[in-house]
C-alpha cells in the first residue's frame, strides 16, 4: 500500500508541476469559473462543446497543488466525452475523493485523488474545477463557490 500511495503522491505532484491543458482555449464557446475562499484556490475552464460532446477543454487558475492536479486530471478525462459521460464521470470522481474507495478494475491516474478524504479540508480544492467545468459544459456561467455547498 505505500508502494501505491507513494503513486499517488507523485502523480499529483506531476500534475500540479506541469499542469496539463493549462491555457485559455481560443475555441472555447463555454466558460466556468470556481472559487474557494478557504483555501484560495481560483479556477477558469473553458470548454470546446460541438454538440454534445467536449471537443476541448482547458483551465487556468491558481491555488494549492491539490486543485492544480485535479484540474489538470480533469482535463485529459472529460476531453472527448458527452456531457452525460462527464457528469457520469465527475459523480465518480466526487464519490472517489469524498470515500477514497478505489475498486482494482477502476485504477487510472484519477485514483491519485483518493487519498484527498483522508483530508476533509481539501474535499473542496479537488472537486471544485470539476464542478465548474460541469457548469461550463451546460452553459451555466454561474460562479462556484465552495461556500455554497459545492463538494
Amino acid at each position: 500500500m505505500h508502494d501505491l500511495t507513494d503513486l499517488y503522491q507523485s502523480v499529483i505532484l506531476d500534475h500540479n508541476r506541469r499542469p496539463r491543458n493549462y491555457q485559455v482555449l481560443p475555441t472555447a464557446n463555454r466558460v466556468g469559473s470556481g472559487n474557494n475562499p478557504l483555501c484560495g484556490d481560483e479556477i477558469t475552464v473553458y470548454v470546446q462543446l460541438e454538440g454534445d460532446r467536449i471537443a476541448d477543454i482547458s483551465f487556468q487558475g491558481s491555488g494549492c497543488a491539490i486543485s492544480q492536479a485535479s484540474a489538470s486530471l480533469m482535463t485529459l478525462n472529460l476531453k472527448g466525452q458527452t456531457v452525460a459521460e462527464a457528469e457520469a464521470i465527475t459523480g465518480n470522481v466526487i464519490k472517489l475523493i469524498t470515500t477514497g474507495d478505489v475498486k482494482d478494475d477502476e485504477l487510472s491516474d484519477l485514483s491519485a485523488l483518493a487519498g484527498v478524504h483522508q483530508f476533509p479540508a481539501r474535499i473542496k480544492c479537488a472537486t471544485l474545477s470539476w464542478h465548474a467545468a460541469l457548469n461550463a459544459a451546460k452553459g451555466d456561467a454561474q460562479l462556484i463557490t465552495t461556500e455554497k455547498g459545492s463538494d
